[in-house]
């Protein structure tokens, strides 16, 4: 059997086992199997084959490997579902405090209490989105509220 048919099966091989694990190192390796398949299909000998596997191994490893990492650890750039309605602002339909409220909310209401049990927010006050818990929103009031709504200690 001649080296580069050993190579090519060496990298579909390779290839395989980083599908089933996703560690980016064997589809690397396979990359560079391949390469030297490649190298060994043209005609070159056996030594040559092997520097270029190495070659091709450490680049992709040193240079290639860090860069998906990377990629894999970076948050999604837009947020979706309740995720994106944190930070969001809200008007007070119903007054809230720290058990219950109504706001309205990218134009849908929604169930809110203030995060501040101790406050109560008056109708027409803006808020913002702090956490959304279940399916009421968390929220703390835009503005400083006027005296009236802060309760007596």
């Amino acid at each position: 059997m001649p080296a580069w048919l050993i190579w090519i099966i060496l990298a579909v091989a390779l290839g395989v086992a980083e599908a089933l694990t996703l560690t980016f190192v064997l589809g690397l390796v396979a990359v560079a199997a391949l390469v030297a398949g490649l190298l060994g299909a043209i005609g070159l000998p056996v030594v040559v084959q092997i520097i270029g596997f190495a070659a091709t191994s450490a680049a992709g490893i040193i240079l290639v490997r860090p860069i998906m990492q990377r990629q894999m650890r970076r948050e999604p750039d837009a947020r979706s579902g309740t995720a994106a309605l944190i930070g969001r602002s809200g008007v007070v339909l119903q007054e809230v405090d720290g058990d219950k409220g109504l706001i309205k909310l990218s134009g849908e209401e929604w169930s809110a209490r203030c995060i501040d049990e101790d406050l109560v927010i008056p109708i027409g006050a803006h808020v913002d989105v702090m956490e959304i818990d279940g399916a009421t929103a968390v929220v703390y009031p835009r503005e400083a509220l006027p005296e009236s709504h802060t309760p007596e200690p």
